[in-house]
């Protein structure tokens, strides 16, 4: 019995490896709805895959996926859905590839949304957020010293525990090699997807994704990208939203309720005008994606407003790649003067891009305050002069110049509700925090 027990030990790691040379990265959590969830995974070869999944408090009676099939084309990927939830609930779930169990070294689990309105006060969530993933690959990164580094924040940031994270852009770093071929592109996302220290985040987290510049093509890209069509793709291969595109309106584009909170989540380089173009009108949402913008913020009847958008919205500093800079200026004031005069309240930007970090308001009297909450970088080089640019609408000692990431929580009663705002460096240790309470209602 010893020498059965004992053959046991020695051949359960070599069964677990055999599972697990299929698994390229992932599994990870998409979109979480009351009825539904997404899962993503990545194999290493065409592959058979399926999850299973169960109420963690009934393990006996277990629901599967659709099953897929993965292919070269698709870059290996698959999009599996459980459709057999309930609202509010938390479940275990395990991946099958070529009908053998995939086990990891960690629990894996994902939650769905609950039902409250009209029965309880919203509950309470958090949310993390950050830009600039730059993982290293020496043999496609410039000379000198490494770009990238710290992965071990997405360590940190799987012990956060949120509800969802928020990618905000620039969430992998295409190099020459890359944007101009379907191979280039995969391959760097691949790559970036498949580091350990990113997968227990990815399997225990919902996560939601914008792209910008490194993630749509060269730096400082725009509409006039030859190739967006394919980093386009890519993006939808590779991450899990809800939509991609909303109506006729196709990019980067969609949106989401989570409790009492709306969010839009916007494309800043399909419609983008070049930076150094003189003539005609400048724009970096379009026309379209900006009506869209529009009729959702007069429409929505959530507590915050959060408007998820590659670069800086509000800083006056007309530097780097915000709305202050290029000319970009003339749809950063028609973007807050709808706001103002649509007296539309507790509207929150998400932003990134500038590897920094920092928290800007604008407020004026009789009008409703704007926020923009700036996280960057996560892991990419970090911008240590930032304290010298001229944003006058910046609190000042939220201004953070190292790697980090953002973590808002949201908690209280119906109509007392509050926002935490925490920001912590690579090593999960707290850098600053703010709190923003909702304005009470304007009178008309």
């Amino acid at each position: 019995m010893k020498k059965l027990v004992l053959l046991s030990v020695m051949i359960l790691p070599l069964l677990l490896s055999s599972q697990n040379k299929w698994l390229q990265s992932g599994p990870m959590l998409g979109y979480s709805e009351m009825r539904e969830v997404a899962i993503w995974v990545q194999t290493t070869e065409p592959a058979r895959v399926f999850a299973m999944y169960w109420l963690k408090d009934n393990p006996d009676k277990k629901y599967r996926t659709n099953r897929v099939k993965t292919h070269k084309d698709e870059a290996f990927t698959a999009l599996l859905l459980a459709d057999s939830v309930e609202p509010g609930n938390i479940y275990d779930y395990h991946v099958f590839i070529n009908n053998q169990l995939v086990e990891l070294n960690y629990p894996t689990y994902f939650q769905t949304q609950k039902l409250w309105k009209w029965r309880t006060d919203p509950p309470a969530f958090s949310f993390l957020m950050g830009s600039g993933a730059y993982i290293n690959e020496t043999a496609y990164d410039r000379p000198g010293d490494p770009y990238g580094g710290d992965y071990q924040i997405y360590e940190h940031m799987a012990d956060r525990q949120a509800d969802f994270m928020l990618w905000l852009g620039d969430n992998v770093y295409f190099r020459e090699a890359d944007w101009n071929s379907w191979t280039g592109i995969v391959g760097r996302y691949t790559h970036d997807r498949s580091i350990p220290e990113l997968q227990r985040f990815l399997s225990t987290t919902h996560h939601y994704a914008i792209l910008d510049d490194h993630d749509f093509g060269p730096n400082d890209s725009d509409r006039s990208f030859w190739n967006k069509d394919q980093t386009m793709e890519a993006f939808e291969m590779f991450w899990a939203n809800p939509t991609y595109g909303v109506g006729e309106i196709y990019g980067a584009i969609t949106a989401f309720q989570w409790a009492d909170a709306d969010f839009f989540l916007l494309d800043n380089r399909s419609f983008r005008t070049p930076n150094r173009r003189k003539t005609g009108e400048k724009t970096i949402l379009g026309e379209d994606q900006l009506q869209w913008l529009f009729d959702n913020l007069s429409s929505s009847y959530a507590q915050f407003k959060f408007v998820v958008l590659g670069g800086q919205l509000l800083s006056n500093s007309a530097m780097y790649e915000s709305y202050a800079n290029y000319g970009f200026d003339k749809e950063r004031e028609r973007i807050i003067d709808f706001i103002q005069k649509e007296g539309i309240q507790n509207v929150v930007f998400l932003t990134g891009d500038v590897h920094f970090s920092e928290i800007t308001v604008l407020e004026k009297k009789g009008k409703p305050i704007i926020w923009d909450i700036t996280s960057s970088p996560m892991n990419s080089g970090a911008n240590d002069n930032a304290i010298n640019q001229p944003n006058t609408l910046r609190i000042q000692e939220s201004v953070i110049m190292e790697r980090n990431f953002c973590e808002i929580a949201i908690s209280g009663e119906r109509k007392n509700r509050v926002l935490q705002v925490n920001y912590y460096d690579a090593n999960g240790e707290l850098l600053y925090t703010h709190t923003i309470k909702p304005e009470a209602r304007m009178k008309k």
